[in-house]
């Protein structure tokens, strides 16, 4: 019973396929855009556009009203804002009624004026709904229509409205700003964060700021050392400390992450004393749009710069001219700013837009529905909507509200330019629809899934239900499943082939390196750039939300993240013990025939050795050939055995979800648990990079990256030609040759065969 127990709960966290009822075409080749709902399930709208009214009477018989409309379908209602005094109000606002709840042939548009008693019925319209018009894109938007009021009895009353009513599909342009009849019981100041909607990452920059030397300072203290100040927002760097003399020098660089339309500027002081309590002997202040923009590594010329500094004069303040401070400062755009955790970036384009290469494809993703999800408040409902992110676009759908199996079937689409990217979806609960705008009520997070798109076959459609996971302190716990549709076109294989042979970053990486500190350090400010930025849109993307997308504490330690990257590096030695255990039993004559067929084998390897490279390419070649048949056929999903979320008790989990710096009392245990988190959390980084080099190997032949595969099966089959054809002394001579090369002949950027690999899919993508 407890086997199969166990067994039952595997299967609840697997990926299931399914078979959605969707309308999926191809992308045509000589427009590869695709424009239609071809990934989700339709479905059926009825819109309402109330436009505007002219020749409003009021109920005293005078112009002066108070108007609104109230759209009724059944047990669903509608208002319009309201219009104080005013005959000719303009509206212009949609209503969406979906047809599955449609229990009603009769719909009802009444215009009422607003009084402090009762709400007076001005005049109304009915529609039979056999009767209403169907429309869906590419066709026009509807005309809206003059409509004559009327009353009860059908007698003609003075004002008209103009409206237009269709029956349409979630494709309609009207869809995403339409108010809804799930959310009917959503307040006013919430039904803004029901409506899906597109966002945009900031375009990001580094700013790095050389602080070369000081001149002519006068210090006030010879006991103090001096310290640049550099502050950029809300973010403050600073120098290390330098001895007190009028002419100090640093030659250092300080890293700062920059958005566009750069409309900050950078302060820059020069302070005296320590990091607790300092003074200013100057500062000045450089427009972030005056600064250099470059592309490349060239050194920029250094510019000194005035320092200002205020002095009180006849109990007036002054500003004064101070001493010069000699700086480097420029706007680098041949970097990519990380703000993604590097194992599954979506994104991997320089900052600057000349530097950046045109898409290879497009990624179309249908998010339809999910089912199972549990109750996420209070009242047992849940308030679902998704947030997907590739790239700078973020996409938000609408929130389905109080249903614990929500269908969304909305679909979108980016562009492609590296074929090696993940797209995170997550489902989050809306804590907004009902709050007071001041109360601060944080989006509880339900799922997330990855979708690495190597893994995918060109102009394959993938649907499957994926498990939502989520880690809490309890445990880990399936909040319910989504159904998705994934499809990644490209118009030209050859032009993703060639994307294997390139370097993963842009070129400025490697000519100018930065250290894995600085890194660290740049994506938390590109982070919060982007929290702030988002923030600020309507609806904004909070800040739970934008941060659990980009794995803010990704890096921060954690033992069971720790256990699972190592139990990663025991699996990959599987091989090697295996290889070892085979000698055993052959050494050990357990097999007589086997050990003699050994020996044989051994001496033929001894007469033979110039067989050895092509019978060990042979193999490989084989190996790829004959794994092609039992390849993965679905793509890669949250692992819960390999994220060992089921295995890790309370007292670890608490650990992990222990905030930075830690909540324990006592300074001193405080300092020492939060600096050996930090280091452990160095260690983590490098046991996932170990394991993740490790399993790109592996999966040369694995057939994950079913593109990648079959570059390497043909390289085995060339492999294998040249090394039968070449002599082994030959082969050996030239490759000593080639690791013995003169310096002068190294390549600046990294070789084919190490771009390659580096491409090649892991089981990072996979992990809690």
């Amino acid at each position: 019973m407890a086997n199969q127990n166990s067994k039952k709960q595997q299967e609840d966290f697997n990926l299931k396929q399914t078979s959605p009822n969707i309308s999926a075409g191809r992308a045509r080749s000589s427009d590869w855009l695709p424009t239609a709902f071809n990934l989700v399930e339709q479905m059926h709208f009825l819109y309402v556009r109330i436009v505007r009214a002219r020749d409003l009477a009021g109920t005293n018989g005078t112009d002066s009203c108070n108007p609104f409309v109230e759209v009724n379908l059944g047990n669903f209602k509608g208002t319009t804002r309201v219009f104080q005094k005013m005959s000719h109000p303009e509206w212009n606002q949609v209503f969406a009624f979906s047809k599955e709840r449609i229990q009603d042939s009769i719909l009802e548009i009444v215009v009422r004026d607003k009084t402090i008693t009762i709400d007076v019925i001005m005049g109304q319209i009915a529609f039979n709904i056999s009767d209403i018009p169907k429309r869906v894109p590419p066709d026009s938007p509807l005309a809206p229509q003059w409509y004559r009021l009327g009353d009860q009895n059908v007698q003609n009353l003075t004002g008209e409205l103009m409206l237009s009513v269709w029956m349409g599909t979630q494709a309609d342009e009207a869809f995403p700003e339409a108010w809804h009849s799930d959310a009917a019981a959503v307040t006013s100041h919430g039904i803004a964060n029901t409506r899906s909607k597109v966002y945009l990452s900031p375009r990001l920059w580094y700013l790095r700021v050389n602080v070369i030397q000081a001149q002519d300072l006068l210090p006030k203290n010879k006991n103090t050392e001096i310290f640049i100040q550099a502050v950029l927002g809300n973010l403050a760097l600073r120098s290390s400390p330098s001895k007190n003399n009028p002419n100090p020098m640093w030659n250092e660089d300080l890293m700062f992450v920059a958005a566009e339309p750069f409309d900050e500027s950078l302060v820059l002081s020069v302070e005296q004393g320590n990091s607790n309590k300092h003074e200013s002997l100057g500062k000045c202040v450089v427009p972030l749009k005056k600064v250099e923009q470059r592309m490349d590594a060239a050194p920029l010329a250094s510019k000194w710069y005035n320092l200002e500094r205020p002095v009180i004069v006849e109990g007036e303040q002054e500003v004064k001219f101070a001493s010069k401070l000699n700086l480097r400062i420029s706007l680098d755009g041949g970097y990519h700013v990380l703000d993604e955790a590097t194992q599954y970036s979506s994104d991997l384009r320089p900052a600057a837009k000349k530097l950046c290469k045109p898409s290879i494809g497009v990624l179309e993703l249908g998010i339809l529905n999910a089912t199972g999800l549990l109750a996420m408040k209070k009242e047992n409902r849940t308030d679902a909507y998704c947030v997907a992110k590739y790239g700078p676009k973020w996409v938000r759908t609408r929130t389905i509200v109080d249903s614990l199996s929500p269908k969304w079937n909305e679909q979108y689409i980016w562009e492609v330019c590296d074929p090696c990217t993940v797209i995170t979806i997550v489902v989050f609960d809306n804590g907004h629809l009902q709050a007071g705008d001041k109360a601060e009520v944080p989006d509880r997070r339900i799922g997330k899934v990855r979708v690495q798109l190597s893994t995918l076959e060109i102009n394959r459609i993938y649907t499957h239900s994926y498990p939502l996971i989520d880690l809490q302190s309890s445990g880990a716990k399936k909040m319910g499943e989504i159904q998705l549709a994934v499809r990644f076109s490209c118009p030209s294989l050859l032009n993703v082939l060639q994307i294997y042979a390139l370097p993963m970053l842009p070129r400025m990486h490697y000519i100018s390196p930065l250290s894995i500190f600085q890194l660290d350090s740049l994506r938390s400010q590109a982070a919060v750039v982007t929290t702030l930025r988002l923030s600020r849109a309507e609806p904004p993307l909070r800040r739970e939300v934008v941060e659990y997308m980009l794995d803010v504490r990704v890096n921060v330690w954690s033992i069971r993240r720790g256990r699972a990257n190592f139990y990663r590096i025991v699996s990959l030695l599987d091989g090697f013990v295996a290889i070892f255990k085979l000698f055993e039993e052959i050494r050990s004559w357990k097999n007589s025939i086997a050990t003699v067929m050994s020996f044989f084998l051994f001496c033929l390897v001894i007469l033979y050795p110039g067989l050895v490279l092509p019978f060990i390419f042979f193999s490989l070649l084989m190996n790829g050939i004959w794994r092609y048949r039992i390849r993965p056929r679905y793509p890669s999903h949250m692992d819960m055995k390999l994220s060992h979320a089921h295995t890790a008790s309370n007292e670890e989990l608490e650990e992990e979800f222990d905030p930075f710096p830690s909540k324990f009392t006592g300074d001193n245990l405080k300092k020492r648990y939060d600096r050996l988190r930090g280091l452990s959390g160095r260690v983590l980084a490098v046991m996932s990079d170990l394991a993740t080099q490790g399993e790109r190997v592996q999966s040369l032949l694995s057939w994950r990256d079913p593109r990648a595969t079959a570059l390497f099966v043909i390289f085995c089959l060339i492999a294998c030609i040249v090394t039968y054809v070449t002599p082994l002394r030959i082969t050996i001579i030239m490759l000593i040759a080639y690791l013995l090369r003169p310096p002068r002949f190294h390549l600046e950027m990294p070789g084919v065969p190490q771009n390659f690999l580096r491409r090649m899919p892991a089981k990072s993508d996979s992990l809690l």
